[in-house]
């Protein structure tokens, strides 16, 4: 067992050899950056082989894939499925529906939910507090749980198989209200006392001041609520019976049969469907990172 005598000389012998000391911290940097990047590896691996897996599964044929299902690339490539997408489902249809479904109710979204943040983070009113209570409440709640009474409802306003009973019921969101309220909520309170000084109402405030400096964060909620709409798939499913009413998620359903399901088929639909929402990160990924990096909570 060492003594303190020894102790004391190892301290006196490191102090004494810096140069011993920076190779220690150097080899546990280079260590910690080894373990960070093997992490990354496994994080980016976990997401791009399941989308890897289904742009090869695209193009290849049913029996191709049943002869060998984990590799990712076909051994002949073939357009079938793509043909198949196309010539056996109302694809134009569907592809209008999702864009009338999804940039519909995002738009909707984005508009209600900031008026209702900005008047949570900015406004003073009896009862805000209970509001805000009520809308990190509305957070916990799942949606399959009001999933059933919604569509009572919708179904005795004959809302069925229509664009606005796909639409309205979805044009608030808590999490999108929670989420720009906090946003707001950094914005320095003397621009609102500056602007009612000159005579601003607070809806002018809202459109000159709030809305441009929360351009980050309400591209980054556009960009979340529409790839979330655009994949919604039970939303859609339920509340629609007519396959033309149907979006890309709702409709790829009419390949599964009720034994056998041609999973190529099924890949090349979930690969145009993935299209657009691709381009829409790619257009919006500095503001998304922006917005979610600026976002406060306080």
């Amino acid at each position: 067992m060492p003594t303190l005598t020894d102790v004391t000389a190892a301290g006196v012998i490191d102090s004494a050899n810096p140069s011993r000391s920076r190779s220690w911290a150097t080899g546990i940097r280079r260590v910690a950056t080894l373990a960070s990047w093997i992490v990354v590896f496994i994080g980016a691996a976990a997401v791009l082989v399941p989308i890897a897996w289904m742009l090869g599964t695209s193009f290849r044929s049913e029996a191709d894939l049943f002869a060998d299902p984990a590799r990712l690339w076909p051994s002949e490539p073939t357009l079938g499925g793509f043909r198949r997408v196309w010539s056996e489902l109302p694809f134009v249809r569907l592809a209008i529906n999702s864009v009338v479904f999804a940039l519909g109710t995002t738009i909707l979204l984005v508009f209600i939910d900031s008026l209702a943040g900005y008047a949570l983070a900015r406004l003073r009113f009896r009862g805000r507090r209970l509001a805000l209570w009520l809308v990190i409440g509305c957070l916990m709640i799942p949606f399959q749980v009001t999933l059933i009474p919604t569509f009572e409802l919708i179904n005795r306003l004959g809302w069925l198989n229509t664009y606005h009973g796909l639409i309205v019921p979805r044009m608030a969101s808590a999490f999108g209200i929670f989420f720009l309220r906090q946003f707001f909520a950094t914005i320095p309170r003397e621009l609102d006392e500056a602007a009612l000084i000159d005579g601003a109402s607070h809806l002018q405030i809202y459109r000159a001041i709030a809305i441009p400096l929360a351009k980050p964060a309400l591209a980054a909620l556009f960009v979340i609520h529409f790839m979330n709409l655009w994949n919604d798939f039970l939303w859609p499913m339920v509340m629609t019976t007519d396959p033309d009413m149907r979006t890309l998620p709702a409709g790829l359903t009419l390949f599964a049969g009720q034994h056998v399901t041609d999973h190529a088929v099924v890949m090349a639909g979930a690969v145009i469907s993935l299209a657009p929402l691709a381009l829409a990160f790619l257009v919006a990924q500095r503001y998304f990172v922006q917005g979610i990096a600026t976002t406060g909570f306080k």
